[in-house]
C-alpha cells in the first residue's frame, strides 16, 4: 500500500473480524505510512470478559481489552495514541510508528553534549531525560522488591551504578521507611553531583569509581542494589559478583539486582532485551545471566526471588529474610 508522504489512510472499521485480520491490515498500512487508524469495539463494553468474547448489540462485536491493543502497538513498533470515541459502540485507535532507539543503546557517548565514556549516562546525556520511577512498569515492581527486603535500623546500602540516585529515593516511599545509610558508586561525576544534592545527609557517600576496581575501605553492607549496570559493556559482572559476596556483604544480607529487559525508542519503553545486531528481542543472554547468578548465589547460601518487568529484579537473601526460592 503506497501513500503520499505524510498521508494517513482513512480509518477502517472492525466488528467481529478475527484479530489476525486486524494485524495484517495494520502491518500493510504501516508498510507505506507512519500512522494507521482503525475503529474497533469499545473495550469498556466488555469489562470482565475475555478477549474474543461477544459483546455489543445481539453479540455482534468481539471484545478485546485496551491492554491487548497496547500489546499490538508494541508488537508492530508503534505507540498507541489516546483512543477517541467514534459512537456508542466503537473507538478510534491510532498507531504511530516509533522512531529510532535511544542513542545510549548503541554504545559510546549519548548526546552531542557528551564527550567522554564516563559521562555517557551523565547529567548532560540523553539518558538524563529518563525518569524510570515515573513509569508504573518500573516503579511498582521496584517498590514490591524493596518491600520484600528486611533491613535492620542503620543498615548500610551499596548502590552500584547509582547515577543520580533514583532507585534510592524509593526507600523513602515505603510504608515503613527504613533508616539506612547509602553508599553510591558511579563513574559519572555529573550524575554523582546530583545524587549528593538529593541526599545531603553527611552519612551518605557517593564515590566516583570504576565498578571493576571498587575503592578500598568500602566495608560490608546489609543490602547491595544495582539496576541495569552489571551487564554494561566493560563490566566484568561475574568477578564483581564474587567480590561482593566474598568481601562486601554482612552475614545476613540481601542483593537486589536489576537485569534490563527493555529498550527505549522515541521516548517509549519497549519490552524485551535485544542483542546488538538483532532486530527482534532475544532473551537468550538474559536467561543465561540469570541462570549463572541464581546458581552462584544458591551455592553461597542465598535464597532467591525473581520478579519485575522492564527490569527483571533478582532478590537474593542470605540469613533471615522474606524471599523464597
Amino acid at each position: 500500500m503506497s501513500l503520499p508522504s505524510g498521508a494517513v489512510p482513512l480509518p477502517r472499521r472492525f466488528g467481529d473480524e478475527p484479530l489476525i485480520s486486524i494485524v495484517r491490515h495494520v502491518k500493510a498500512v504501516l508498510a507505506g505510512a507512519e500512522r494507521v487508524c482503525i475503529e474497533v469495539p469499545d473495550p469498556d463494553l466488555g469489562r470482565g470478559r475475555y478477549p474474543g468474547e461477544q459483546v455489543g448489540p445481539e453479540g455482534s462485536l468481539v471484545h478485546r481489552p485496551l491492554r491487548s491493543w497496547c500489546d499490538l502497538a508494541e508488537g508492530v513498533s508503534c505507540r498507541l495514541l489516546t483512543p477517541r470515541a467514534v459512537d456508542a459502540t466503537h473507538v478510534a485507535l491510532t498507531f504511530e510508528a516509533l522512531g529510532p532507539e535511544a542513542s545510549w543503546h548503541a554504545g559510546g557517548a549519548s548526546g552531542s553534549e557528551v564527550s567522554s565514556v564516563e559521562e555517557r549516562y551523565g547529567a548532560q546525556s540523553a539518558f538524563a531525560r529518563v525518569r524510570k520511577l515515573e513509569d508504573a512498569g518500573f516503579l511498582l515492581p521496584w517498590l514490591e522488591a524493596l518491600g520484600r527486603v528486611s533491613l535492620p535500623s542503620g543498615a548500610r546500602v551499596l548502590d552500584l551504578g547509582v547515577n543520580r540516585g533514583d532507585e534510592l529515593a524509593a526507600f523513602g516511599w515505603l510504608d515503613s521507611a527504613p533508616d539506612v545509610t547509602f553508599v553510591g558508586v558511579d563513574h559519572s561525576a555529573s550524575a554523582l553531583a546530583e545524587a549528593r544534592a538529593r541526599f545531603p545527609d553527611a552519612r551518605h557517600r557517593f564515590i566516583a569509581a570504576d565498578l571493576n576496581a571498587l575503592p578500598e575501605g568500602l566495608g560490608r553492607f546489609h543490602l547491595v542494589v544495582s539496576v541495569g549496570t552489571l551487564q554494561s559493556p566493560g563490566v566484568d559482572d561475574h568477578a564483581l559478583l564474587r567480590k561482593l559476596v566474598q568481601e562486601h556483604l554482612e552475614p545476613q544480607a540481601t542483593l537486589l539486582l536489576g537485569f534490563p529487559n527493555s529498550r527505549f525508542r522515541d521516548g517509549e519503553v519497549v519490552y524485551g532485551a535485544r542483542v546488538r545486531n538483532l532486530r527482534e528481542p532475544d532473551l537468550s543472554l538474559l536467561v543465561k545471566d540469570l541462570s549463572f547468578y541464581r546458581r552462584y548465589l544458591h551455592q553461597h547460601g542465598f535464597r532467591t526471588f525473581l520478579g519485575g518487568k522492564y527490569d527483571l529484579l533478582l532478590t537474593a537473601v542470605r540469613g533471615t529474610g522474606q524471599s523464597s526460592d
